[in-house]
This record gives C-alpha cells, sequence and structure tokens, in this order.
C-alpha cells in the first residue's frame, strides 16, 4: 500500500487582509466528538469512518494509543452504532472468506475539515461536508490520532498512511 499524498491546509486572503482557512478546522478542543460520531471506550475517544451509509473501512482513535487498546475500542464501536458483535466480518458476509488478520494500527496525525469555511462558502460538491485528511504534524489543525483499517475491508480501500513507505506514521505497538 502506498501512503496518500499528505493534504496541506488552504488559505485565502480576506478583504482586511488577513489570511484564513478556506475550510473550516475541527480540533478536539474545539468541539464535542460526539457530534462527529465518535464514541468514548475505556478513555479511547474514536470513530470509524468510510462512504456514508456503508461499513466503515477504518477507524480513527484520538491521540496514540497501544494497537490492542485500539481494537478493543474498534469493536466497542461497531456494538455501539452497528450492534455488530462480530469486528472481523461485516454482517451477511460469506463467513467462508478468508478474514485477513487484523491490521496494525499506526500513529499518525489528521485533521478533520468543513468544507467550506461557514464565513466563506464556495458552492462546490463538498459544501457542507465534514471530511478527515491525512496531514504532517506542523499543519495547523494536526490532530495526533491512532489509524487501524477495518480487517474486512480491502488494504487500500482505507488509506491510511503506511510508515514502510515514508509516511510521516509510525506503527504503534
Amino acid at each position: 500500500m502506498t501512503a496518500p499524498a499528505l493534504y496541506e491546509i488552504e488559505t485565502s486572503e480576506g478583504d482586511d487582509g488577513t489570511m484564513h482557512p478556506v475550510e473550516h478546522l475541527w480540533t478536539p478542543d474545539y468541539g464535542d466528538p460526539k457530534r462527529l460520531g465518535f464514541i468514548t471506550h475505556n478513555g479511547i475517544t474514536i470513530t470509524g469512518y468510510g462512504a456514508e451509509d456503508e461499513p466503515p473501512v477504518g477507524f480513527i482513535a484520538l491521540g496514540h494509543h497501544r494497537w490492542g487498546h485500539v481494537i478493543e475500542a474498534a469493536a466497542a464501536y461497531m456494538v455501539k452504532i452497528y450492534d455488530w458483535r462480530e469486528l472481523h466480518t461485516y454482517p451477511h458476509a460469506d463467513h467462508g472468506d478468508v478474514i485477513p488478520r487484523i491490521p496494525r494500527a499506526v500513529h499518525t496525525h489528521a485533521a478533520v475539515l468543513h468544507h467550506p469555511h461557514p464565513a466563506h462558502p464556495c458552492g462546490c460538491a463538498w459544501d457542507d461536508q465534514w471530511r478527515l485528511v491525512w496531514v504532517s504534524p506542523t499543519e495547523p489543525g494536526a490532530v495526533p490520532v491512532t489509524a487501524l483499517r477495518h480487517p474486512a475491508a480491502a488494504v487500500t480501500a482505507a488509506g491510511i498512511p503506511n510508515p514502510d513507505a515514508d509516511a510521516p506514521a509510525t506503527w504503534a505497538t
């Protein structure tokens, strides 16, 4: 898997000459994580991500955590949000299918963006959408996260940065 390109926070100049982000940045200290679909399990704030109305292809936990703890929190997320008792397969899946090993978690950084910035609408397809992007730790709004692919999702589906491909990430222990 190759790491996706890092996202750079875009800015534009306001009428008064000050620079502002084109998109609104969300950070844990700015707003309630539950509003964006996060749950808290044993002190880990976690959410699933992927296409709307589809099972998650991956999980994001705020902060850097141990791999095993994130797996436990991901399983709790699936129970609470989907009432699925099994993390390893999707409901109605062919249980004869080979299920990949639980993937390793990575410590990296992400930003949660709302497009456009509420004060600067643009009318594009991303309007009023939240999305998660991988960023370098020095980008404005960068939040340390632990990312984990859902075991039933295709390896390429989650697009998680790969520490073995020179991505700004490290393997979680």
